[in-house]
């Protein structure tokens, strides 16, 4: 049974126990928005209350998963309550006690790749691109990315992604730890639906109890390291660095940093 679309960029659907939340803003590259944000967190919010649902999907479209942050929506004036919904999804996903697979066609970029940390299986296609340019656009990284990383990929893989903020393939990803299995591009988003059919067909009291017991050791601390990423976060946002990063990308140019310290 399919659901309203909460709004026309992310499709949510409910069907044989699995909960598939879609972002669709091709012409974007998928970019979040607030809106999207807000969209997400309640599908997955109705999804946690919903016994129907057994497991859940996260994917993008067939080519891309999403290009990260919407930069209009920071250019426009980053206050605490215009980044309320995207600490809620945080907070919401990481929290989610249900299984989540996620499936990811072409870019994931910032939040697109750290959302990834807090699913349970991840599908990526063999020409997906991931990134965590947050040092680029002069902010630090967010989704206790600081924590979860360096405990996947060791601190010295994870100092290269995080502060160089370069792009690394597919096979980098599961070479980390990032993504389980990477798949032709066109069987992607069918073998992370396959897997969340395998994961319905499973005791769902026990699925979730194992995946609190798997979560139980860092819940806490993810939670407080999320808490002061997004203080600083919200800081950088305020920078000149950032204002400087922001403003050669609307300008299409490369950034100068030389004058900051």
């Amino acid at each position: 049974m399919s659901s309203p679309d909460p709004t026309p960029t992310v499709h949510v659907n409910t069907s044989d126990g699995i909960l598939t939340i879609s972002l669709h803003r091709p012409e974007k590259k998928n970019a979040l928005s607030l809106a999207m944000y807000v969209a997400m967190t309640a599908a997955l919010r109705a999804g946690q209350a919903d016994p129907a649902v057994r497991a859940v999907v996260m994917q993008g479209t067939a080519d891309c998963f999403t290009s990260g942050n919407d930069i209009a929506d920071f250019v426009s004036g980053p206050t605490p309550e215009r980044l309320a919904p995207i600490f809620d999804f945080l907070g919401t996903i990481s929290t989610c006690e249900k299984p989540i697979v996620a499936a990811v066609n072409g870019l994931a970029v910032g939040i697109g790749t750290t959302m990834l940390l807090h699913c349970d299986l991840v599908c990526a296609g063999e020409s997906a691109r991931f990134q965590l340019p947050f040092v680029n656009l002069g902010l630090v990284p967010e989704a206790a990315s600081s924590l979860l990383l360096p405990r996947l990929a060791g601190s010295h893989r994870a100092a290269e992604l995080l502060m160089l903020g370069e792009m690394f393939s597919a096979a980098t990803a599961r070479e980390i730890g990032l993504v389980n299995r990477v798949t032709p591009d066109a069987d992607c988003q069918a073998a992370a639906r396959e897997w969340a059919g395998k994961l319905v067909a499973k005791p769902a009291a026990a699925l979730r109890l194992t995946k609190s017991l798997l979560k139980k050791g860092s819940t806490a601390l993810v939670r407080e390291v999320m808490t002061e990423e997004g203080k600083l976060f919200a800081a950088r946002l305020q920078s000149p660095e950032t204002a400087e990063a922001f403003t050669a990308f609307l300008e299409r140019r490369k950034p100068d940093f030389s004058r900051f310290e």
